[in-house]
């Protein structure tokens, strides 16, 4: 992983039914970039779950909820010692409501804005922020409906224009959702005094309806963090139109279950690409590749980045669609196990992998098992395309 040596120490509160994605994009994306992420919540302990939700803005501008993943925590509260970390991140939705009221937990956010370290505030995460009286004359973004509550408190409210708005005030770097993880995330690496080289790239990403939704989400919205360009498209997606996405979680069955996860936009359509102007074309996994694997245009543009040497990084499933493609001859690859078959067939070298730390580079192929392994895996492609976070 990139920078393991870096004495950044980031604390994230976390809570059931907060967001999903405002829970796995900064956790892991931040990892990825070579800080040390501590996910807690109070009444748990490390290997605990915490059960997230999914919000989907509604057309009356209110939103619907439903389960997503579990997310296991890796710290245990009543063990941490707070002034040993760097920075704060708050995820939204309705955990930060009972969070709020937790002494221990405000305890723990005010000493963030006391000693100025950067605090990640988003949707309803700032309530408890409020809770902790430091707020007043603080100008910040959130989810629409927390404006009343937040001008009681004190603070400057600024309405968001979209739900992808940010707002940075000295140490406090607040957004309304996850839409807007690209420039939240990025101004919080600011405020660690991270930089970035090497970010010009062009990426290309892959798509297809249920595609695993943080195998879409955390690679996308990391690269974006780090100022590449990032494109995605599918073969039969008009650009502005949405993928489904799927939520695979293990819920104590044999086999792991699919809930629906988020939508997710593509940015532009597939015979418009120009493929020879992207630097890299990454791969989700889920169901999605069992599709694109049938899909000629797709196999086609698999072929051009392979054989053009451009890196092609790829998790989970998606080595189905290496394997249709006939690319993986001799190269040394891993997957999610499931997919082993259609490696092993392909004529590639398997790479079991607890053996490779969940990820593998082979030239110019980057290989994954699954998301859990994201940070790996997003260091990996850093790596290889020469991207870089200093701090």
């Amino acid at each position: 992983m990139t920078n393991l040596g870096s004495p950044k120490k980031i604390l994230m509160l976390c809570g059931d039914y907060m967001e999903d994605l405002e829970a796995i994009v900064p956790f892991q994306a931040l990892q990825a970039f070579g800080l040390s992420v501590d996910a807690v919540c109070p009444d748990k302990k490390s290997g605990d779950i915490c059960r997230t939700v999914l919000y989907r803005i509604t057309p009356h501008q209110t939103y619907s909820e439903e389960g997503a993943h579990n997310f296991t925590l890796n710290a245990t509260f009543d063990e941490i010692d707070v002034s040993s970390y760097d920075g704060l991140v708050i995820p939204g939705a309705r955990a930060p409501e009972y969070l709020a009221t937790y002494e221990s937990v405000v305890k723990m956010a005010k000493h963030f804005a006391i000693f100025g370290k950067p605090i990640a505030s988003i949707c309803h995460g700032s309530l408890i922020l409020a809770a902790g009286g430091v707020l007043k004359g603080r100008t910040l973004t959130a989810f629409p409906t927390l404006g009343p509550v937040l001008v009681t408190a004190g603070a400057n409210w600024k309405k968001p224009e979209t739900m992808a708005s940010c707002y940075v005030d000295g140490n406090l770097i607040t957004g309304a959702a996850y839409y807007g993880h690209a420039e939240f995330i990025g101004n919080f690496i600011k405020a660690l005094k991270g930089t970035v080289t090497g970010f010009n790239k062009r990426i290309l990403v892959l798509c297809e309806d249920f595609m695993e939704e943080y195998e879409i989400y955390v690679p996308f919205q990391s690269l974006q963090i780090l100022g590449c360009h990032v494109d995605s498209v599918s073969p039969k997606i008009e650009k502005g139109d949405r993928c489904y996405t799927a939520i695979h979680e293990f819920e104590g069955d044999q086999n792991f279950s699919e809930k629906n996860g988020h939508e997710f936009e593509m940015t532009t359509t597939f015979k418009d690409i120009d493929a020879s102007s992207y630097d890299a074309l990454v791969i989700p996994g889920g169901r999605g590749p069992e599709y694109l694997a049938l899909n000629q245009d797709a196999i086609n543009l698999v072929k051009y980045f392979m054989n053009s040497g451009k890196v092609v990084a790829s998790i989970g499933y998606g080595q189905q669609i290496l394997a249709a493609a006939d690319v993986l001859k001799g190269k040394k690859c891993t997957a999610y196990p499931a997919a082993k078959l259609h490696v092993v067939l392909a004529g590639a070298t398997w790479m079991e992998p607890d053996s490779v730390d969940g990820c593998y580079a082979d030239g110019n192929l980057v290989t994954g098992v699954g998301w859990p392994k994201h940070p790996q895996f997003i260091a990996k492609l850093m790596e290889v395309l020469g991207v870089k976070v200093s701090f």
